[in-house]
């Protein structure tokens, strides 16, 4: 593996922190699921963390909350606590455990409370400022990858170790 470096603008994931770093960011983000617009906000979070595309938080305020039903099941995070997931249905349509939520979030990550991320690759279209966004590979991971960010990028074979 070897650390890509970034040019002007860019930023490597390889320079995010662990434990991840909260970052507010001011970009637009919006989320197309069957022709519907699920979420739009410029009031997004950021989770970075070493190795992994940022992943976006939206508030509950910015999500059309009527697309979205609440999962049976939930997983644990180390860093963020308990998180619960939730289907997104419009139409004849369902992606199941398609975005995910914290309740109650840890100390450290209480600004994402109630706050909800999307899998992009259960979404017909995530957008970053006006970008398609490309999924971090891996079923279990959710991050964004957009043009300003550099890798090498974990989730796909053979990266599971680092």
């Amino acid at each position: 593996m070897k650390k890509e470096e970034p040019g002007p603008g860019q930023e490597s994931v390889w320079d995010y922190p662990r434990p991840p770093r909260l970052d507010k960011s001011d970009k637009k983000v919006k989320v197309i699921f069957n022709g519907e617009t699920i979420a739009e906000t410029v009031n997004a979070k950021r989770v970075l963390e070493t190795s992994h595309p940022p992943v976006y938080y939206i508030p509950p305020g910015d999500v059309n909350m009527k697309y979205l039903e609440r999962e049976q099941g939930s997983s644990y995070c180390e860093w963020k606590g308990q998180a619960h997931y939730y289907s997104v249905s419009v139409g004849d349509r369902t992606s199941k455990k398609a975005a995910w939520s914290y309740a109650s979030p840890n100390r450290r990550f209480e600004d994402i409370k109630d706050h909800i991320a999307f899998y992009p690759h259960k979404m017909d279209a995530c957008y970053v400022d006006e970008e398609a966004v490309r999924a971090q590979e891996g079923s279990f991971y959710g991050g964004w990858i957009t043009d300003d960010i550099v890798g090498p990028i974990k989730g796909g074979p053979g990266t599971m170790g680092w």
